[in-house]
């Protein structure tokens, strides 16, 4: 009996383990004080002016679009909106679009295309909403039909994940000429509890999952899947927003003039290229 207790007492004593990098990652990316999408936008650009609706069913609060200015030049500016009080949260389900904010985003990219606007997207999500009415209202289709879409846009398309860029729901707003990462945000195919509980039925084993997905922002442009990775403030950008929405307006000035510099038949190739190319590994035997 005594020696039992020992045991008990020596494995007590034993440190946990450290989360694994991934999860630290995630954790930050969730942070409740980190800017929030539209954050960036009220601060990195001007005179912002509201689409609302998608002329179909109605006017998704979950999903922004508006077109502004950059540094003087008329854009287009997309984002998910999540809400900070609980009310809001609710109202906006957590950042999770229906089928109509999708929908009424694209019918806002139509605009700036017709225009010559350039398009800006900022994601923060973690997910499309998969509720039972999103789905009856095609879900599915109106993710897939923007990802048709923003493939053939034929104007300069910048995207940033500030936070969670989650499964299709992101991907949706991501197809672009170029994709921005903050360094502590994380992109992903289905959330680390997600994974977990598909994997090993426990969702205790989200560290785990969020390690072994490669979802950090090292991982996914390893990969290939982002163009650039935007270092924060240390600790994250919630420590200093000032600083992070500071860093992120020069990296968008030099990727827009990047883009601008380039004809719409070469923009579009080397749009085509890109996605053909993501995330493409390679065994040997």
């Amino acid at each position: 009996m005594a020696e039992h207790d020992a045991d008990k007492l020596e494995q007590a004593q034993i440190p946990a383990p450290p989360p694994p990098e991934a999860w630290i990652r995630t954790e930050l990316a969730r942070h409740p004080q980190r800017p929030y999408p539209m954050d960036f936008i009220e601060q990195i650009f001007t005179d912002y002016s509201e689409i609302h609706g998608d002329r179909a069913f109605g006017d998704d609060p979950a999903m922004a679009c508006g077109m502004a200015r950059f540094h003087g030049e008329e854009v287009l500016v997309i984002c998910n909106l999540k809400g900070r009080s609980t009310k809001e949260k609710v109202q906006r389900r957590f950042g999770m679009p229906d089928p109509e904010g999708y929908r009424k985003a694209l019918r806002a990219m139509k605009i700036a295309e017709k225009f010559g606007r350039p398009i800006f997207t900022f994601i923060d999500l973690a997910g499309a909403n998969p509720g039972l009415g999103a789905e009856e209202r095609g879900q599915g289709e109106a993710i897939a039909r923007n990802l048709r879409e923003m493939a053939r846009l034929r104007v300069p398309t910048i995207a940033v994940i500030t936070g969670e860029g989650g499964s299709g729901g992101a991907l949706a707003l991501a197809v672009t000429d170029r994709l921005l990462i903050l360094e502590n945000a994380i992109y992903s195919v289905i959330s680390p509890e997600g994974c977990a509980s598909i994997m090993w039925k426990d969702a205790g084993k989200r560290q785990q999952a969020a390690e072994a997905m490669k979802i950090t922002a090292e991982d996914v442009k390893r990969l290939g899947c982002v163009d650039d990775i935007l270092p924060e403030p240390h600790g994250g950008a919630q420590n200093d927003p000032a600083e992070t929405m500071r860093m992120l307006d020069e990296k968008l000035q030099w990727h827009l003039s990047q883009l601008k510099s380039q004809t719409v038949e070469s923009l579009l190739a080397a749009r085509y290229d890109k996605l053909r190319s993501l995330a493409q590994f390679y065994t040997t035997a």
